[in-house]
């Protein structure tokens, strides 16, 4: 991707949505749900290579998206009022609660640590941080490049949680290679041979995941640690080498699956326009299921078809969050309008009939 194609210079939104981007989001957000629930498995093989294989390229697939659809944003008024109560406001919401029910059950985090987020709120604030920057990542002569550079050396310096700053740097590079893409590129995606490859390598490496990953650090997955710290214990030449590789393969992958996606319209392409309200609520469900109930640790003892019951369900789970019910009743909350918040917008001026004065 040396060369880049030229960004969008307008903000106009889009007329319609595209079916191959809602289709990609439904299936990502299958991944999100899935691997979230089998965070209490890890420690079981079973599940260990499922989620290795997972969190590989599931958040590099989801940023990618995200950059892509990004890639108008100016910061003018009406973008910066849908980054407040689209991503600030949900942010507020989700890391507050889910903070005081943790500590409800838990004792943790004591103290409250509302803007180091814990868990689900990351990505808000990711994309948060993300959208304010695209400006200049729209002006560097080489922003692939120094992303890369970012991700690449952030993981030898101690940078604070403030926002999780070490996982917006550390995957900063798949939101502004996703703000350069182009449709053009997503379609060369879909020619047949690529398509044929692109599932033979998703599967090879499910094995290689299943097979080899129990002696594997899954910390590095997190993209939110120092290369120093415990338990990745890597020298900066070590760190560096690894979190080059996390990244070629984040990438591989994500454009393997975006390979795979449908082009048409279907039932996942309704599903998937409504992603935003699956991922603020599964995790409530999680919560709620391993605090209140205690079911993962009454499923752990049953082994591998724990592990397929809990995909299952976790299935079943994501594609009601995102039906048109729960979008209905979950937008005022975690979509206001905000009115009293902000100015309204300028009357046009009217054009004047007169041509204007001519100037020294």
């Amino acid at each position: 991707m040396s060369a880049l194609d030229p960004l969008p210079v307008t903000t106009a939104a889009p007329k319609e949505r595209v079916a191959y981007l809602d289709n990609a989001r439904y299936w990502v957000m299958l991944l999100v749900v899935i691997g979230h629930s089998l965070t209490q498995f890890v420690a079981m093989d079973s599940a260990r290579g499922v989620y290795v294989w997972i969190y590989a390229f599931h958040m590099p697939f989801f940023i990618l998206i995200s950059g892509y659809t990004a890639r108008r944003y100016m910061g003018d008024a009406r973008q910066v009022r849908r980054i407040v109560s689209t991503l600030v406001v949900p942010y507020l919401i989700i890391e507050i609660s889910m903070q005081m029910i943790t500590r409800h059950y838990t004792g943790e985090p004591e103290p409250y640590k509302f803007l180091s987020p814990q868990w689900l709120g990351w990505f808000m604030a990711a994309l948060f941080v993300w959208r304010l920057t695209t400006p200049i990542w729209r002006a560097l002569r080489y922003p692939i490049t120094t992303s890369i550079a970012i991700s690449l050396l952030v993981g030898l310096i101690e940078v604070p949680n403030v926002l999780a700053l070490p996982k917006i740097l550390g995957f900063l590079p798949f939101y502004v290679i996703g703000l350069h893409m182009s449709r053009e590129r997503f379609e060369r995606l879909a020619d047949p041979r690529i398509r044929v490859g692109s599932a033979l390598l998703l599967a090879a490496s499910f094995v290689i995941c299943y097979l080899y990953s129990a002696n594997w650090t899954l910390d590095w997955l997190l993209w939110k640690q120092r290369y120093d710290e415990d338990p990745l214990g890597a020298s900066p030449l070590e760190g560096i080498t690894q979190r080059a590789e996390l990244l070629v393969i984040g990438l591989v992958l994500t454009f393997a699956a975006l390979s795979l996606v449908p082009r048409r319209r279907s039932w996942t392409t309704r599903l998937g326009g409504r992603t935003f309200y699956c991922y603020l609520l599964h995790g409530y469900v999680i919560l709620l299921l391993r605090y209140q109930f205690g079911v993962f640790d009454s499923l752990e003892k049953h082994g591998a078809p724990a592990v397929v019951l809990t995909m299952v369900v976790a299935t079943v789970v994501a594609n009601l969050l995102m039906t048109q019910l729960v979008a209905t009743v979950f937008r005022p909350l975690f979509e206001p309008r905000l009115r009293w918040l902000f100015r309204p917008d300028p009357e046009p001026k009217p054009e004047s009939s007169k041509a204007p004065a001519p100037t020294a």
